[in-house]
């Protein structure tokens, strides 16, 4: 399993940077950086509800991907030790972001 840093705060999977999903998807199957990938999974907080995150986060997690230009993509399974997901502010999965993307060479 990868573990997972998180910045997309305003996701309700989002607990102290970790995701609670258990697991993710990562989108962008023609993507060739990584401003073209996004976390499928994202799911926007509800306001009311900024300080509940939808469990406990965990540093460990399956992931999903779809990025198949991604050099750790390996059978849509991310083989990568670490990921971070971008998205400050992030109101939709679109402006999210898989930072760890590397473009096959």
């Amino acid at each position: 399993m990868t573990v997972l840093n998180c910045s997309a705060t305003t996701c309700a999977y989002n607990s102290d940077e970790l995701c609670s999903k258990g697991d993710i998807k990562v989108g962008g199957a023609n993507a060739h950086d990584a401003d073209h990938t996004s976390c499928e999974s994202f799911l926007e907080r509800r306001e009311g509800s900024m300080g509940n995150s939808l469990g406990e986060g965990s540093t460990t997690i399956g992931i999903d991907c779809e990025a198949e230009n991604c050099s750790y993509n390996e059978k849509c399974k991310c083989i990568a030790g670490a990921v971070n997901v971008g998205g400050n502010e992030a109101c939709t999965s679109d402006e999210t972001r898989c930072s760890t993307f590397t473009k096959n060479e």
